[in-house]
């Protein structure tokens, strides 16, 4: 049974893409749409059981704040954050929000509905690579120039 989702990224083009990907492997696409701007609003009035919520930039702040809305308003709504490479503070940010997982741009259709499936069942969804990345730079810190 597919799952029904919500696709917003800033690139239209990308949002219709994956939700046009994701129809065709059975999953209802309630809406795909951009900019991000009005995500919040839109994913609380048609209430998917997971919202795919596109970022150019994971690290610029106030950029969860959609995520945070969401989760206040709709806490039973998984939200994915879909971005570039993150820094290790990109994915601590992402999950602090209330993200369910974050999936790069680059990853396969098949990953991002593996991801899809593992928020919708409250598990959290992010790639070992990516974990294993953060934990290493996190524990691992470059040294800072004064």
């Amino acid at each position: 049974m597919g799952v029904r989702l919500v696709v917003v990224d800033d690139h239209r083009l990308l949002a219709e893409a994956l939700a046009s990907a994701l129809k065709l492997r059975g999953h209802r696409v309630l809406a795909a749409t951009a900019p991000a701007a009005g995500a919040a609003d839109l994913v609380i009035s048609r209430a998917p059981e997971v919202c795919l919520l596109g970022t150019a930039v994971p690290a610029e702040p106030g950029i969860f704040d959609p995520v945070v809305k969401i989760k206040r308003e709709r806490p039973q709504v998984a939200v994915l954050v879909l971005g570039p490479v993150p820094s290790p503070r990109g994915i601590a940010a992402a999950f602090a929000a209330g993200a369910s997982g974050y999936v790069r741009h680059d990853e396969r259709i098949e990953g991002v509905e593996r991801a899809i499936m593992k928020a919708r069942a409250g598990e959290a969804a992010v790639a070992p690579q990516l974990l294993q990345g953060a934990f290493h730079e996190l524990l691992n810190p470059a040294a800072q120039p004064d």
